[in-house]
């Protein structure tokens, strides 16, 4: 009888405890699907190397952005904590490509591809 009823508590305790993360999982996704990233005007950038964080409660990220010619020649991941994060830093290959931190986020890892592009633009945006 002891038995059963200790069961049936840790049941409902790991219940409330999935029901938990996800709402908060949930509102997260939210906030990070809200997170704006700007585009940058390479124009008034200098060629060099420029470093940028962006932090959110469940990731973060520090780039170092290589620019040369008014133009993004190499971003590098200096730190990136998330979940998803090895298949979110994809995202440096677009930025590269597009020349912006505005572009769309790799797919099942949106919200660490936003805290990569923004940790970019951040690098960017200071530097002017």
């Amino acid at each position: 009888m002891k038995r059963i009823k200790l069961k049936k508590l840790i049941y409902l305790s790991l219940a409330v405890v999935i029901i938990l993360a996800t709402i908060g999982y949930r509102g997260y996704m939210r906030k990070v699907r809200n997170i704006e990233i700007n585009d940058v005007n390479l124009t008034e950038i200098e060629a060099g190397e420029y470093v940028g964080e962006y932090a959110t409660k469940l990731g973060s990220a520090k780039v170092k952005v290589t620019v040369k010619d008014h133009q993004i020649i190499r971003v590098d991941i200096l730190e990136h904590n998330h979940v998803q994060g090895k298949k979110a830093e994809k995202v440096i290959y677009s930025v590269i490509e597009e020349q912006t931190p505005n572009v769309d986020a790799i797919a099942g890892a949106t919200g660490s591809s936003k805290v990569v592009c923004k940790a970019i633009e951040n690098a960017l945006s200071n530097q002017k």
